[in-house]
């Protein structure tokens, strides 16, 4: 007796997920898809952008360092369970700073703005978050409605975008200060501190996610997820680029 086609399909689907080495490496093959790549990044690395662009870029992306424990908070609201909840408190107070908040323990948003005011930019002026152009807005604000109405388990997923973030911030490290002597080597510390973060909040994310995507369509999702994250920053950087055209 011939089994009805569907039934076959649906087994050699289910029969076809990937081991967690694979979709661990499908995850990764992402990269290639990152912001590193867009077109307004690749300038502002090899020291093709103004000085106003470099403020541009600065004061947007400020934007999504103030969305970021917007995002983290509403992630956190739907975990249920508190040893989950207890390592991703970690991320927010990475942003908006702990115990004294002052020094190191001042927290992301504070490391950025020391960038913003090494590139000749006042406090106010990025805070105020008047110059964040619309498209860059609506990408932000999109991440976090997303966070907030997904499953924990997918938010968490579309952090992993932490896993190609080392490699921007040692890139910006190595070539800001000789293409953009102007800009006061202590404010680039945020890159530098990002990087031990970064492989931190990975490794929580990813076993998080190689646990509870575990089938092939569950796992297509997860890849999904991570490409929309993935559009998000591009899509920022589009708005950027069009603000401040070359």
């Amino acid at each position: 007796m011939a089994w009805p086609s569907i039934w076959v399909l649906t087994m050699a689907d289910h029969t076809l997920a990937w081991d967690a080495v694979e979709f661990e490496n499908r995850l990764r093959e992402k990269g290639a898809a990152y912001h590193i790549h867009h077109k307004f990044n690749v300038r502002l690395n090899s020291g093709q952008c103004s000085p106003e662009q470099v403020r541009g870029w600065v004061v947007n992306r400020f934007y999504y360092q103030w969305c970021i424990p917007l995002k983290d908070a509403a992630v956190m609201s739907n975990m249920p369970d508190r040893a989950h909840r207890r390592l991703w408190i970690q991320r927010m107070l990475d942003h908006d700073g702990q115990d004294d908040f002052e020094g190191e323990h001042a927290g992301g948003m504070e490391a950025w703005t020391r960038l913003g005011e090494a590139v000749g930019l006042k406090r106010d002026e990025l805070w105020s978050l008047k110059a964040v152009v619309p498209g860059v807005r609506f990408a932000c604000d999109a991440y976090v409605n997303f966070a907030r109405h997904a499953p924990w388990q997918e938010a968490v997923c579309s952090s992993l975008t932490e896993m190609f973030a080392p490699q921007i911030h040692k890139d910006r490290l190595a070539t800001w200060p000789i293409h953009y002597p102007w800009i006061e080597a202590s404010g680039l510390s945020y890159f530098r501190s990002r990087i031990p973060l970064a492989s931190r909040d990975v490794e929580h994310g990813l076993r998080v996610t190689l646990e509870h995507f575990t089938t092939r369509s569950q796992q297509q999702r997860a890849l999904d997820i991570l490409q929309f994250k993935l559009d998000i920053l591009w899509s920022m950087l589009d708005a950027i680029d069009a603000a401040y055209p070359a």
